[in-house]
């Protein structure tokens, strides 16, 4: 989603890459490839020039510390790396500061009213609204306040029975008084929050206006947020102005932020409205609401992932307990395609490949940028371990020729692809047993995930570029160069 943006930061590093004193001719050629994909993103034109002469002033005004000291060590940052280290202030203070709070227990039953145009994703966004409150210990209802897109009401039943929510609908009323009963239908069912599911429309009138006023007035919601597509562009500054202008918000929703939305909608609504942006609704699943944290965006944009929010979606699929017994499993060595075919079935939990691979610090880890993978290749490898026996996905060193015949017929692939998953199997679980030293606990739930390793592994592009598993190998081997030479201190 903001490989756009990413680009201009990218081509910046590389200008300054190397460069021991930064001149104002490398700060002017840095700072001209990041204005062109800001706009070329959609940012809005006036916070462009704002971040360019802020980021300018920063960049031209201070004096480099290179020498710093980190847990007894001496580091040397180079003004390349200062130089990345303003941008990503800046962007976090452009897009921050961090609020994702929302008002309830004011009142017996708090009121959360969702607005927006009509395609936004508003009433998908209110029942993943709902499914986060649940989680966090709320018994939500929520509230067919849509009476005019057809099949609307269907739509929020239909999702209020897949997550056990309650639905309020009043067929021949109006929004306004419809909300205005819910209120009590929520006291009645036990319910402690409410969220309106109110009409949209292709554009803004004042119709929509009117109605949305009325139940604000009847309701008073403690909360009122503007849910907003991504995809449109600047546009969204001036949807959420109006919006603002006329109800007030407490906050905005993004929605589409994982499509082809170039991103420009992030770094300019809080800017040019001055209301935080609370929630980024990422993928179809009802779970994938996202708390909006600038500094993990920030971050991304970098090219340095977001390894916070990676983490937060393990922890949301993963048990602790359970996934400590698999890492003292894994560094032993004793992994199995049953507990590979488990690893799989979590990645798929948290949502598409594509965007567990934009929270992944891709320089880092040797993966060339705009690096798209297949969610397909998912499937194909259950296929094939599903083709196995018991015995063999338990026993993975019986697997012989006339077993990895058997395979390939059982699972529909060419003979290649079964033995280049077992390959990479083998592979990483060589890799693991070589990690098993007891210093590396804390990749248990990440790092030590094969499933996501292995399935980047495969659809990494053919040639220079290393393998994650030959770049880990590199990185541990670089490791042990450097413990040598301070022991020979």
């Amino acid at each position: 989603m903001l490989e756009m943006i990413s680009g201009g930061f990218r081509k910046a590093q590389d200008l300054l890459q190397g460069k021991v004193v930064l001149q104002e001719k490398h700060i002017d050629e840095a700072i001209k490839e990041i204005r062109i994909s800001l706009l070329e993103a959609d940012v809005e034109f006036h916070v462009v020039k704002q971040f360019i002469e802020r980021v300018r002033e920063k960049a031209g005004g201070e004096i480099v510390q290179t020498r710093v000291s980190h847990g007894g060590r001496k580091l040397k940052a180079t003004p390349g790396q200062h130089f990345v280290k303003i941008c990503y202030d800046e962007l976090v203070n452009l897009m921050g500061p961090v609020d994702t709070s929302l008002v309830l227990d004011a009142r017996a039953v708090s009121a959360i009213m969702m607005v927006g145009l009509q395609g936004s994703g508003k009433t998908t966004t209110t029942a993943k609204l709902a499914r986060h409150l649940q989680k966090s210990g709320k018994k939500p209802m929520m509230v067919a306040a849509d009476v005019y897109r057809p099949a609307a009401i269907d739509q929020l039943k239909v999702l209020g029975r897949r997550l056990d929510i309650p639905v309020f609908f009043a067929p021949g009323k109006t929004p306004p008084q419809i909300c205005k009963d819910s209120l009590e239908a929520a006291q009645f069912k036990g319910c402690d929050v409410v969220l309106f599911d109110t009409a949209g429309r292709t554009i803004l009138d004042d119709v929509l206006m009117n109605e949305l006023d009325e139940i604000k007035g009847i309701t008073r919601p403690e909360n009122i947020l503007l849910v907003l597509d991504a995809m449109i562009g600047q546009e969204s500054v001036n949807v959420a102005r109006e919006f603002d202008r006329r109800l007030d918000l407490s906050g905005f929703v993004l929605t589409k932020l994982d499509g082809d939305a170039r991103g420009g909608a992030a770094l300019s609504i809080k800017e040019m409205v001055k209301k935080p942006i609370k929630f980024l609704g990422m993928g179809e699943s009802l779970d994938r609401l996202e708390e909006f944290r600038p500094d993990g965006l920030a971050s991304r944009i970098l090219g340095h992932g977001d390894i916070v929010g990676l983490v937060k979606d393990f922890e949301e699929v993963v048990d602790e307990k359970k996934a400590e017994e698999d890492a003292e499993k894994l560094l032993r060595g004793d992994f199995t395609y049953n507990d590979f075919l488990k690893q799989l079935k979590l990645m798929k939990k948290m949502g598409s490949l594509t965007d567990l691979l934009g929270k992944l610090p891709l320089g880092q880890l040797g993966i060339p940028q705009g690096f798209q993978v297949d969610d397909r290749e998912l499937v194909r490898v259950e296929a094939v371990i599903n083709s196995m026996t018991t015995y063999e996905r338990e026993h993975p060193d019986c697997l012989d020729e006339s077993r990895v015949a058997r395979i390939t017929r059982g699972c529909g692939q060419p003979r290649n692809k079964v033995t280049d998953l077992m390959g990479r199997f083998n592979t990483m679980r060589g890799v693991m047993r070589n990690l098993g030293s007891g210093k590396k606990k804390a990749l248990g739930r990440l790092g030590l995930n094969p499933g996501l390793a292995g399935m980047l592994d495969e659809q990494m592009p053919k040639g220079p570029k290393k393998s994650l598993v030959d770049l880990k190998k590199k990185k541990n081997t670089r490791k042990a160069v450097k413990k040598a030479k301070r022991r020979n201190r």
